[in-house]
């Protein structure tokens, strides 16, 4: 884990007032996000189904308000849950980030003081990308 900046904590503080509109009445369990992309900051927050597999993840939520606004390239993304410690992304969050860059840096704080800070490429090796759709990939 990386330490973390003030730009982190600060990207942190957009995550948690996404927090604060989350729709979890099923897990009772809220999660805001907030991208950093383009120099600005897109928020989102979990928004839960009574049929489970329709549930969005608060990461998915600020992905898609930050391609909304035509950016496909992320630096960053915070995530803030309710448990005491930093909440980290799901493994379905984690590979539809990848899509976004593989390497971008994951802040990740919850309803305590401690914050943790990775990138996507330490969270998830080796994430099925772009290039593996490539027919020329591996020929020679």
């Amino acid at each position: 884990m990386t330490e973390s900046k003030q730009t982190d904590l600060a990207l942190l503080a957009f995550a948690r007032e996404a927090q604060e509109k989350a729709y979890a009445p099923y897990s009772d369990f809220r999660v805001g996000a907030a991208v950093f992309a383009g120099g600005e900051i897109y928020q989102g927050c979990n928004v839960e189904n009574a049929a489970y597999g329709s549930t969005i993840c608060a990461e998915r939520g600020a992905a898609m308000a930050a391609v909304l606004a035509g950016h496909t390239f992320f630096d960053a993304i915070a995530i803030v849950g309710d448990s005491e410690a930093p909440t980290s992304p799901c493994g379905s969050c984690r590979q539809f980030l990848a899509e976004f860059n593989p390497e971008m840096r994951i802040v990740m704080g919850g309803s305590g003081d401690a914050v943790e800070v990775s990138s996507l490429d330490v969270l998830l090796p080796e994430a099925f990308v772009r290039g593996y759709l490539d027919q020329d990939a591996g020929k020679a």
